[in-house]
């Protein structure tokens, strides 16, 4: 899959284990585990993959035109993202690690 971010902060997060946000801050082990989760959303080949692994927990939010899904993070954080379909690879847009 093809991994973008909607916000700043989310990418930092990912790259950098932690956020200059003093708003979006986390500890670094919820900080670790996202970053394990975004290295698996791009792993996989498809969103159907994401069910077979357990621990993520996939569902899908709301349906419709612009499907909001998630992936646990852990029992108190999940990461919301929208998937798009290009023909080639699955486009994911992380727009939020939100608490549970």
């Amino acid at each position: 899959m093809i991994i973008h971010f909607e916000k700043e902060y989310l990418r930092d997060l990912y790259e950098k284990g932690y956020t200059g946000d003093k708003k979006h801050r986390y500890q670094p082990e919820i900080a670790h585990k996202y970053q394990k989760c975004i290295d698996i959303l791009l792993d996989m080949s498809s969103v159907e993959a994401l069910y077979k692994i357990s621990s993520l927990n996939y569902e899908v939010l709301q349906e419709g035109e612009t499907a909001i899904s998630s992936i646990w993070v852990d029992r108190g954080h999940r990461i919301e993202f929208t998937v798009e379909e290009n023909g080639i690879e699955p486009v994911v847009t992380v727009y939020d690690i939100s608490e549970r």
